[in-house]
């Protein structure tokens, strides 16, 4: 029992997050308000339960965030560009995502970048996949930490946003590993963000 009631606590977190998300999705008047809620929870939890790593110095976190969110958004990017070509389909799921929970007020794209990128960062990489090293290597614990985050995106339908997220969380997780810093991917998921919803849009 005492082996088994740490693995129940963070699984069972990690259900309640997956039902506020359910809830977040089905009701699109809600949809910011609820998002940002459940944000601030994955935030609370995290800062809560596991201790947050950061072991590089303000300008490297700054460079290599920048740079791995600008990669981050290049493969993504490239890739719609690339399923483009054979269906429109890629367009029309991005246009009827942005449409349904795209962000169209300044407070949206503030919510964005101040507390939910840094929620999701601090929940799936911070959290879960810093509870998943307790049962698998590094390297499997950010596989499954990363479809764990593309499921949550898999309640809006959107399945080219859970393929996204499947990928960026890939690439955060093993910079986190790599560089143990929480700032750095967390800058990283911001610039990935300004990128895509503000100078460089898929649907512009």
């Amino acid at each position: 029992m005492n082996i088994l009631a740490p693995h129940l606590r963070w699984t069972v977190w990690l259900g309640v997050v997956y039902v506020l998300l359910l809830l977040t999705f089905l009701n699109e008047s809600i949809f910011w308000y609820m998002y940002t809620f459940t944000m601030l929870l994955f935030m609370a939890l995290s800062f809560v339960l596991v201790k947050m790593e950061d072991d590089v110095q303000t300008w490297e976190y700054l460079v290599f965030g920048v740079g791995y969110g600008t990669l981050t958004y290049g493969l993504i990017a490239t890739a719609y560009r690339f399923a483009s070509i054979f269906t429109d389909q890629a367009a029309v799921s991005v246009e009827g995502f942005l449409s349904v929970y795209g962000p169209t007020t300044v407070w949206h794209y503030l919510l964005l970048m101040l507390i939910i990128a840094p929620g999701e960062e601090l929940f799936w990489r911070g959290f879960i996949q810093q509870k998943l090293k307790a049962y698998m290597s590094p390297f499997f614990a950010v596989l499954v930490a990363s479809l764990l985050f593309g499921l949550s995106m898999a309640f809006s339908g959107f399945w080219l946003g859970v393929l996204a997220a499947i990928t960026s969380g890939i690439l955060w997780g093993l910079l986190y590993e790599w560089k143990k810093s929480m700032p750095l991917i967390i800058i990283a998921h911001i610039t990935m963000t300004i990128l895509l919803f503000l100078v460089l849009p898929l649907n512009s």
